[in-house]
Formats: structure tokens, C-alpha cells, sequence
């Protein structure tokens, strides 16, 4: 019998889950053994962990997997922009009571941003304040 979907909420990546998914958003789709090799240049990580997590994902379907191929390749099933866009909701409602100015100035304030982040910054608010939206 196959597994129920989880709900939408239980699919929000913990923070080993969102290494995957940078690691292949950034590599794009790979197996198993590439996504722990990239993960383990930075991390002591077992290549069973990354596994054991990658099927949890699939699950979860944070992941989507190729079958057809052995060994099996693994992608994010949704974008990174999506993901990001979800979870800066979320925190966003959770931590700063949906206060955009509020996460915004604790954002700019808890790490130095270069001239072209700034600029970049800029650039965003204008549009937004051209009516851009």
C-alpha cells in the first residue's frame, strides 16, 4: 500500500534536509554517493546518513527520484526560489508577527552587506516603490 502524501507543513526542509537541497540545486540532479561526497568536503557526514535523509525527503516530497537508472538520481522537486519564498513566509509570520520592515532590519543588521548587496537593495525598493510589484 502506498504511503499517504505528508502535509504541506511536515515538507518544510530541517536544516541537514536544506544542504541536500543546496547541494543539488547548486550541482543539479545527482545520486546518492555525489551529494554525500559534496557534502562531506564540508561536513562529517556517513554516506548512509545522506541516504536515510534523501528517502525521508522523497517521502516528504521535497525530492523526486529517478527510478529508472540505477543508482537512483535525486532533485528537488520544487525550485529554490519556491522553498525560500515559503520559508521567509513562515518566519516572517512565526518570528517577526508579519512585520516585513521588522525582518528586514534584523536581516541587514545581523551581517555586514557588501556595496552590491546595498545596491542590489536599492534597486529592489525602488521597483517595489515604482510600483513594480
Amino acid at each position: 500500500m502506498a504511503r499517504p502524501r505528508l502535509d504541506p507543513e511536515r515538507r518544510r526542509p530541517t536544516e541537514a534536509e536544506a544542504s541536500i537541497l543546496a547541494t543539488l540545486w547548486e550541482h543539479g540532479p545527482s545520486t546518492v554517493r555525489q551529494v554525500h561526497e559534496h557534502l562531506a568536503s564540508q561536513q562529517d557526514v556517513g554516506l548512509t546518513t545522506v541516504l536515510k535523509l534523501m528517502q525521508i525527503m522523497a517521502e516528504k516530497g521535497l525530492l523526486a527520484r529517478d527510478t529508472s537508472v540505477r543508482p537512483q538520481v535525486f532533485s528537488p522537486a520544487r525550485d529554490q526560489a519556491d522553498v525560500q519564498a515559503d520559508m521567509v513566509g513562515d518566519l516572517l509570520d512565526r518570528i517577526f508577527g508579519g512585520s516585513t520592515e521588522n525582518l528586514v532590519l534584523r536581516a541587514l543588521s545581523t551581517r555586514p552587506s557588501s556595496p552590491e548587496e546595498i545596491a542590489a537593495i536599492r534597486r529592489h525598493l525602488d521597483a517595489l516603490d515604482g510600483g513594480d510589484r
